[in-house]
C-alpha cells in the first residue's frame, strides 16, 4: 500500500510505484472521483488530439499509408508473438 501527505499547501507527492503503474509523468493531469460511499478514485485524465498534434512530424520524413501503418503494425505483432 502507498502512502502520501498532504502538505501545508495541499500538495500530494504520488508515490513512485503508483506513477510508475499509473504511467504519470509531469504536466500530467488527474482527475479525482468521490464515489457515493466516499471513496477517491484517481485517473489518469487522457490525453486530447489537440495536446499531441504534431508530435510524429520530422520535417523530411516522407508520409507514411494507412496500409503501410497498419502493416508495420501486424509485423510488430508478429515479432511479439514469437
Amino acid at each position: 500500500m502507498a502512502i502520501a501527505t498532504v502538505t501545508s499547501k495541499g500538495q500530494v507527492t504520488i508515490p513512485k510505484a503508483v506513477r510508475k503503474k499509473l504511467r504519470l509523468h509531469t504536466g500530467d493531469k488527474l482527475e479525482f472521483i468521490i464515489t457515493p460511499q466516499g471513496e477517491t478514485l484517481l485517473r489518469p485524465v487522457t490525453k486530447r488530439v489537440d495536446d499531441i498534434f504534431g508530435r510524429l512530424h520530422r520535417t523530411g520524413r516522407k508520409a507514411v499509408s494507412v496500409e503501410e501503418m497498419d502493416a508495420a503494425i501486424q509485423r510488430r505483432v508478429q515479432q511479439t508473438i514469437r
